[in-house]
């Protein structure tokens, strides 16, 4: 079985393609790699709802890998806040190399074990914690290493991993392998592995956001209006569940100080200010919950 290092001979001869070929080659790749993560479904969606219980329960989501894997991993951990008001303390990324390594090559930052799991001490992990391990080879030290610590003080180990046999998986509660094979350039995994971790962390990370309740009706209700462009979104947001007018919906969002869930209860349930606030304290801040 060819793994992400492996040499294709279906590509030996790249260097003399037209770039017309190139790009269909690198698009099959694509197209690859979105398959192998739907072959790996039920291994995401295990996933999905263990991390939910951790998180649901307080917990944090910690993210550990490499190069490639780790900025992509890190990527998914800066996106949270501001597209679900996840708090940034509960969304972290541990890169080895450091955050400097996102931006510029650590060589052999990979290899150190010892630092992956001094930086979850620094942590303070616990058993309410979802340490998510990335690493195409399935042999990288750091995210093994993280994952090992993980399970040691019980926190929820999961990987994500490209390689069959990868020690990653045997260090994970959950594993999850998604075999994309040999890469358009060997061993280059910002391609196809790459756009598969992207497209698993998507699938869990969104996924586990939505159990938590953190999305109504396909919306992101917990997003903040942090420029114009999303103040906009948010007003139609409101006008759209409430099914109040734009000026109704700008007004009452005001009233709400800018947060969504708040002004459409508001308007839902034609409650104060102060009401709507109970009423979704009351529900945990589940939007379809406080609206039932």
């Amino acid at each position: 079985m060819s793994t992400t290092e492996s040499a294709s001979s279906r590509f030996v001869g790249i260097d003399d393609w037209s770039s017309l070929e190139l790009v269909d080659g690198i698009v099959e790749g694509q197209f690859g790699a979105i398959a192998a993560v739907h072959a790996a479904r039920a291994a995401l969606a295990e996933a999905i709802d263990a991390a939910t219980a951790r998180l649901a329960a307080g917990g944090r989501l910690i993210y550990a890998g490499a190069g490639t894997s780790g900025r992509i991993a890190a990527q998914d951990a800066a996106e949270l806040p501001p597209t679900f008001s996840w708090p940034y303390e509960r969304a972290i990324s541990v890169m080895a190399g450091g955050e400097r390594a996102l931006i510029r090559a650590a060589e052999g930052a990979e290899d150190d074990r010892d630092a992956a799991q001094q930086a979850l001490r620094d942590l303070q992990l616990n058993e309410n914690d979802v340490v998510l391990g990335i690493a195409a080879s399935g042999r990288t030290p750091f995210a093994i290493a993280a994952l090992d610590y993980a399970r040691q003080v019980g926190s929820l180990a999961i990987g994500i991993y490209n390689n069959a046999g990868g020690k990653l998986g045997e260090a994970s509660d959950i594993p999850i392998l998604i075999e994309t094979g040999a890469e358009l350039v060997a061993g280059s995994t910002r391609m196809k592995a790459g756009t598969a971790q992207k497209a698993a962390l998507n699938c869990l990370s969104t996924g586990v956001m939505v159990k938590l309740g953190f999305v109504y009706r396909g919306k992101m209700v917990e997003m903040r209006a942090t420029n114009v462009k999303l103040q906009g979104r948010a007003v139609q947001m409101v006008a759209d569940l409430a099914d109040a007018p734009l000026d109704v919906a700008e007004r009452t969002l005001a009233e709400a100080g800018g947060t969504i869930k708040l002004a459409v209860v508001m308007l839902v349930r034609q409650a104060s200010r102060s009401e709507a606030e109970a009423l979704l304290a009351r529900n945990d801040g589940n939007l379809r919950k406080a609206l039932a």
